[in-house]
């Protein structure tokens, strides 16, 4: 069981405009489950540099970047890891006394979850905010070349597209593709559009693989009409835990096993 808190206690905490408790029971199931003397707490904040000022002045072991902070803290910090270089969007920050290394884990965990479908000939992606940008980033670096951009803004759908190489339309109408991939909050619990798809069942039904980065619920629409269509699915859920997984071992070195995380993925969604 993890120690009472002590002086010695390890903190660390996220910074997000909205809050929630889904980071902050991941990382303290797991560090209640291995015995470890941390503790994890979820902030907002109205003063940027002051906050990440008080991580390196209180030796904070490490911070999750949530939006609208991703882009911002990157001045802040005294180093980018590639993974947020790339992306130019941060979602970690680890301090080693004082020294503030930037990561997005995102980026790590998208291109984990497309090594299995790798083979994929054509990919749809609906989006263009800031998860889409570590989506198309990591389409790329893992060697998908015919990857489209459906992004009704077309400011940031077309920049998006022709920063990585790829090709952008406004609606994606008729389009299809072996992996389908929505970076929208369309099927989000609690949002305008949680009924909806935001892939055609004819899309859908001409797919291999589809993915919804929309974590709740775990089971979006999308990924019920995908599964009920008999395609390979990955999910938000699995995308949250992954990245939450990869932050846990930057902030404690210690890399828990796969049955670990999903169940403290599960906890964290309760």
């Amino acid at each position: 069981m993890i120690p009472m808190p002590d002086r010695d206690t390890a903190l660390c905490i996220s910074l997000s405009g909205r809050p929630s408790n889904i980071g902050t029971r991941f990382h303290n199931y797991l560090y209640r489950e291995l015995g470890l003397n941390y503790l994890y707490k979820a902030f907002t904040t109205e003063d940027l540099p002051g906050a990440i000022a008080g991580i390196r002045a209180l030796g904070i072991r490490g911070c999750g970047v949530s939006m609208p902070f991703k882009e911002a803290v990157i001045p802040l910090a005294d180093n980018l890891d590639e993974s947020a270089r790339v992306i130019d969007a941060v979602n970690t920050l680890v301090n080693d006394d004082g020294f503030l290394t930037a990561y997005n884990t995102d980026y790590v965990a998208v291109r984990s979850l497309l090594k299995p479908v790798a083979n994929s000939a054509s990919v749809l992606v609906r989006g263009s905010g800031g998860m889409a940008k570590a989506v198309v980033a990591a389409l790329r670096d893992s060697g998908f070349s015919d990857v489209t951009v459906i992004a009704r803004n077309a400011g940031t759908g077309r920049e998006l597209a022709d920063r990585y190489g790829f090709t952008w339309q406004p609606n994606g109408n008729g389009a299809g593709g072996d992996l389908l991939i929505n970076v929208t909050p369309i099927g989000m619990a609690g949002g305008t559009e949680s009924g909806a798809l935001s892939f055609s069942q004819e899309q859908i039904d001409g797919a291999r693989t589809v993915f919804d980065v929309v974590a709740m619920p775990a089971q979006t629409p999308l990924i019920r009409a995908a599964q009920a269509a008999g395609k390979d699915t990955i999910t938000g859920a699995q995308v949250v835990a992954l990245q939450a997984a990869e932050q846990f071992e930057l902030y404690t070195g210690v890399r828990p096993d796969a049955e670990l995380i999903a169940a403290a993925s599960e906890f964290s969604r309760q």
